[in-house]
C-alpha cells in the first residue's frame, strides 16, 4: 500500500470516531419523544379528573332524580342536577348528553325500585398538543333507589 494512501487513512480514523454534533443529535431525538411522553401523562391527568367530575355529576343527577313524584320531573330534575353538577366542577362539555331511566318510577309502592342516569361528556383535549387526538368521551352512570313506599 502506498504511505501517501496509509497517511490519509490514518488521519481519516480520528474524524469517523468523533462525537461533535451528537449531542444536538440526541436531543433532536429525544426532546421531541418527552415532549409527547408530558403530553400523553397530562392527557391521562386531565381525562381522570373529568371522568370523577362525570361521575359525581351522574350520582347527582340520579339522587335528584329518584327524588322526583312523576317520571317527566325526574327527567327534568336530572339534567338540571347534571347541567349544575358539571358547571360547579367547571368541567366544560362539548356536547353534554344525560340519558334518564325511569322504569323505577312504574313499578308499585313496596317493591325495590331504581332510577338510573348515564351522562356523556366529550370533553376538548386539543390544547394537550397530542397529534391526532382532539377530544375524549368521559360516561358514567349514577343509580339511586326510588323510596320504596312512596306513591307513584
Amino acid at each position: 500500500m502506498d504511505h501517501a494512501v496509509t497517511g490519509r487513512l490514518v488521519r481519516a480514523l480520528p474524524r469517523l470516531r468523533d462525537d461533535r454534533g451528537s449531542a444536538a443529535l440526541e436531543w433532536a431525538i429525544c426532546v421531541p419523544v418527552a415532549i409527547l411522553l408530558i403530553s400523553a401523562l397530562a392527557l391521562a391527568g386531565y381525562v381522570a379528573l373529568a371522568a370523577g367530575s362525570v361521575e359525581q355529576a351522574a350520582n347527582d343527577a340520579a339522587r335528584a332524580a329518584s327524588l322526583a313524584r312523576t317520571p317527566t320531573a325526574a327527567v327534568s330534575d336530572a339534567k338540571a342536577a347534571a347541567a349544575m353538577s358539571l358547571a360547579d366542577q367547571g368541567i366544560e362539555c362539548l356536547s353534554t348528553t344525560v340519558d334518564v331511566d325511569t322504569s323505577g318510577f312504574h313499578s308499585p309502592p313496596g317493591q325495590h325500585a331504581t332510577v338510573e342516569v348515564t351522562i356523556a361528556c366529550p370533553i376538548r383535549v386539543a390544547h394537550l398538543g397530542i397529534p391526532g387526538i382532539t377530544s375524549r368521551t368521559a360516561t358514567f352512570t349514577g343509580v339511586s333507589p326510588v323510596d320504596t313506599y312512596r306513591q307513584r
